[in-house]
């Protein structure tokens, strides 16, 4: 008996070296299989005309959009940015998790310094673990109304997509907003008034207004399919202020992922997407071979706040369609219905449809329960200032935006990612509270002594691998609206979404801990609230804030600083040497 258990013993131990040997093989074999991708951007101006006027916008390589990066799951990209434009600028890489390369997130003085004029700065980082669609863009001021392009990530080398048909094609489609005007010229004025910015003169797909608009149509954006392909359209907001429908007409649209993770497939006539999201639809050539518009206009929560009311345009066009081989100017395309601009019931029906495939990770013992308010607020007139051209606000106030009432202020000499990793004292304190100060009705009638929020740099401090759980809640401070809420460094679950005012008691219930989406940025539903849960398992500072950038410009974010774990793979890698100094 003894030589048996001998025998099996050995083999025992020979199964464990060759079951590790394989898995260091494995590992050793993807890592062989991931490529490092190196790039270069120059921001400059560059003349850009639309709608019948040129002007000098600040682009990437002189290309509006920018350029279209598409990777594996598992790569590295390095990208030097030089600056050779007249303002600040840093570059953010929304939705990449930055595991432990925090320093490469790129929001303005919060993960860096910004890019001086004349300056450079190269962003190294990895992506693991996603898929999908996200993008990138300038995150300094509002330099991303013209700096931003699609993130692609494909599967594995090797791979394929977890769909039931293989896309022939892939086309990115980039949704913007276009002003006659420089936007940092448009956020400067609406801060040196304290009113709300101009509205933008037009949306655009992949950088063009479309047929709908002036001196516009010998550019419109066309996307191409054939008669019984399935094709993948990858869909960014990357509009500034605006939450936008998109449609095709005459196609249904398979929606298969957001934000660069899988969902279980839906179908849909409409998508709407909040500045900041991603979706990736599947869409077969399955209509006459012709020529239709895919068109997005304005979803417009906010009463009575002024808002771009046009719609931009491409055309999705049959290869064999007669107008395929010629020029059809004369042949107008097929134009599809758009809700109306406040259908938030489409809206609640489209988002609600959003689930999870494969296995999830839903954190159920909770470490950190947090409840943040998120809405507009209105400051009094300083007395220094002209009531007349400088509190243009309702009722001769300005405009300000919070969370939690604190109006969150940007730090100027130093990031907060560096003050925190060098200890830095009298940048930021770590007092940004968990609740509400004050309990209100707080989609209600609420009282004009919570209107004015207190100003601060204030961030909440998260132990390495806490569970967290936020209840977001929209009030109706000044108006309600839906906010788009992102946070840097993270993918979350959403595990509930409702209206009115949140219940702890009752709105548990109707908790998803099975298959919640797991998304980037959560569209906090006017009037109403949503619930996000994710691991803190990311060292670093990371902000969250509202994707509408008006709003960011007022005060509507926060940051959490997430302290280091045990170990070196547990804590934030050291400074890049050429990190922009302040």
């Amino acid at each position: 008996m003894e030589v048996f258990d001998n025998i099996f013993a050995i083999n025992h131990r020979c199964s464990s070296f060759f079951l590790g040997l394989l898995l260091l093989l494995a590992s050793a074999l993807s890592l062989a299989d991931a490529k490092s991708h190196y790039h270069d951007f120059v921001i400059q101006a560059t003349p850009v005309k639309r709608l019948c006027k040129t002007q000098n916008s600040i682009t990437v390589n002189g290309m509006f959009p920018g350029p279209t990066l598409e990777v594996n799951n598992g790569d590295t990209l390095v990208v030097n940015v030089v600056n050779k434009a007249r303002y600040n600028v840093t570059i953010h890489w929304h939705g990449v998790r930055q595991m432990r390369t925090g320093w490469a997130d790129g929001p303005e003085f919060v993960t860096q310094c910004p890019i001086r004029p004349g300056g450079s700065y190269t962003y190294r980082f990895t992506i693991q673990g996603q898929e999908g669609t996200l993008w990138w863009h300038a995150h300094s001021s509002w330099l991303r109304a013209t700096v931003y392009g699609a993130l692609i990530i494909h599967p594995k080398e090797g791979s394929s997509y977890p769909f039931s048909k293989q896309p022939k094609r892939e086309t990115a489609i980039l949704l913007g907003e276009w002003w006659n005007a420089d936007p940092i010229d448009v956020v400067r004025e609406a801060t040196r008034t304290g009113g709300t910015p101009n509205s933008s003169d037009a949306y655009t797909i992949n950088g063009q207004p479309g047929d709908l608009y002036n001196c516009s149509s010998q550019d419109t954006v066309i996307v191409p399919i054939d008669s019984g392909e399935t094709n993948l359209l990858r869909v960014v907001n990357s509009a500034l202020n605006q939450p936008l429908f998109f449609t095709v007409a005459n196609h249904k649209l398979t929606v298969v992922g957001a934000d660069a993770s899988y969902v279980k497939p839906f179908t849909t006539s409409v998508l709407m997407l909040g500045p900041g999201q991603t979706t990736d639809v599947l869409i077969s050539g399955d209509q006459n071979p012709s020529r239709y518009y895919m068109a997005a206009r304005a979803y417009q929560s906010a009463q009575n706040a002024p808002f771009d009311n046009t719609t931009t345009t491409a055309i999705l066009e049959y290869k064999s369609s007669p107008c395929a081989a010629k020029n059809c100017s004369s042949n107008k395309p097929i134009m599809p219905p758009l809700p109306t601009f406040n259908d938030t019931a489409t809206v609640t029906a489209f988002t609600s449809s959003f689930k999870s495939t494969g296995k999830t990770f839903v954190p159920t013992d909770i470490d950190e329960s947090l409840f943040f308010t998120v809405g507009l607020g209105l400051n009094p007139c300083p007395p220094n200032f002209n009531k007349s051209s400088q509190c243009q606000g309702p009722n001769g106030t300005r405009f300000t935006a919070s969370m939690n009432n604190v109006s969150f202020v940007l730090p100027s000499n130093f990031s907060l990612l560096q003050a925190h990793h060098q200890r830095i004292q009298g940048v930021f304190t770590t007092d940004f509270p968990a609740n509400p100060p004050r309990k209100f009705d707080y989609t209600g009638n609420v009282s004009r002594s919570l209107f004015t929020p207190v100003p601060g740099t204030k961030l909440y401090r998260l132990k390495y691998g806490s569970r967290v759980q936020i209840v977001l809640q929209d009030t109706s401070i000044v108006t309600s609206e839906n906010h788009p809420i992102h946070l840097h460094g993270y993918d979350f679950y959403i595990i509930a979404q409702g209206f009115g005012n949140y219940n702890p008691r009752t709105d548990p219930s109707k908790f998803n801990l099975v298959d919640p989406p797991l998304r980037n940025t959560v569209a906090v539903p006017v009037n109403g609230w949503a619930v996000i849960r994710f691991v803190a398992d990311n060292p670093g500072v990371w902000l969250m804030h509202c994707h509408l950038d008006v709003h960011i410009t007022w005060g509507l974010a926060t940051a959490f600083l997430v302290e280091n774990g045990v170990g070196e793979l547990q804590s934030i890698e050291s400074p890049p040497e050429d990190l922009p100094l302040c």
